[in-house]
């Protein structure tokens, strides 16, 4: 089959392709999957699901994770633990040096174990800040301090890139100083932009050349736009790509979270998604709702310059270097933390 990729990232239902998992990725409007704990067994397993979903369809359906370490680490059995970012931030307070080396360490060890099993992308970098107020942020992030922030995850991007593989920035414009978690509900941040772009958007405005993508937040902002920054158009095209130049992809957060039932049904959340500036929406874990998704945009013509920007998310061939990997996980071992790795 050869037609042009659609706008949808989908999830499936488990470690083998059924025909219902078939038929979606199959539809004219699906784009994409994103893999989680339930598609995971080891890596044979692995390989073999991969090598289904990338034989449906010329071109190939690209194929992404929510991969960071710590509590966000899908695949586990047979991968490396990686620590929590924050420890990583942590290194860095009393030995910069070695907080840089470990954050590429963490990139390029990642990048090299996702290309083996033929991933093409994590969502990583986080590149919100930890202040102590938002739990499903909290030890995801390097660091409280912007310039840290932008700092170490520029090493990981450079790890990742090493590795063949692209970067994702999230959560745009910064999910850190709400306590609400927008996978059950919806934050709302009231600080001005000008507030917002000192204190949390300074993380994001130096990585913004290097990065692949970019995640916005399900999060309002009240003082820019009365809607959640991923059904913004003033954030996604006004600020993020005329004021800030961004060039790269951007993925809607997971549509079936709480954070963005405010937009409405399904189908006018993905069409909000999009029209405000999203170059691929993401359906994750509700089946039904992704059938809405699919059913609605059939027939949407995709852009040529969203199908370059999601072409560029492809990974690249990438050498080996055993005498490094042995190095950098030496490294990684010793912070990980051995106490809960519940996912999100």
């Amino acid at each position: 089959m050869t037609d042009l990729p659609g706008p949808v990232m989908l999830g499936v239902t488990g470690p083998e392709l059924t025909p219902e998992d078939r038929e979606r990725l199959l539809h004219p409007a699906a784009g994409g999957v994103i893999l989680f704990s339930r598609n995971y067994l080891d890596p044979t397993q692995l390989k073999a699901l991969v090598a289904g979903i990338r034989a449906l369809r010329r071109p190939e359906l690209l194929l992404c994770v929510d991969h960071e370490g710590g509590r966000v680490q899908r695949f586990r059995e047979g991968f490396t633990e990686l620590p929590p970012m924050h420890r990583i931030g942590d290194v860095f307070n009393y030995d910069p040096a070695r907080g840089q080396e470990l954050a590429r360490d963490a990139g390029w060890v990642l990048g090299q174990e996702l290309q083996a099993v033929g991933i093409d992308f994590s969502f990583t970098p986080v590149l919100d800040r930890d202040i102590g107020l938002s739990e499903v942020i909290g030890d995801r992030a390097f660091h409280e301090r912007a310039d840290v922030i932008a700092l170490l995850g520029g090493c990981l991007l450079e790890g990742l890139d090493e590795a063949g593989m692209a970067g994702v920035g999230k959560h745009f414009p910064g999910h850190g100083s709400v306590a609400a978690d927008s996978h059950l509900e919806v934050p709302v941040d009231p600080r001005s932009l000008a507030d917002i772009e000192a204190e949390d958007i300074a993380a994001f405005l130096p990585l913004l050349p290097r990065l692949g993508g970019i995640m916005p937040a399900h999060v309002i902002y009240p003082e820019v736009d009365p809607g959640p920054a991923g059904f913004s158009g003033i954030w996604l095209h006004d600020l993020l790509r005329m004021r800030w130049g961004f060039e790269g992809a951007i993925f809607s957060d997971d549509l079936g979270m709480a954070g963005a039932e405010v937009a409405g049904s399904p189908a006018e959340r993905a069409h909000a998604a999009l029209y405000a500036g999203c170059d691929m929406v993401l359906i994750c874990n509700d089946f039904d709702a992704a059938d809405q998704i699919l059913e609605t945009l059939e027939g949407r013509t995709p852009d040529p310059e969203t199908l370059r920007r999601l072409d560029a998310m492809r990974a690249r061939p990438a050498t080996t270097d055993a005498a490094r990997m042995e190095a950098a996980l030496a490294r990684l071992h010793a912070l990980v933390d051995h106490g809960s790795t519940t996912t999100l």
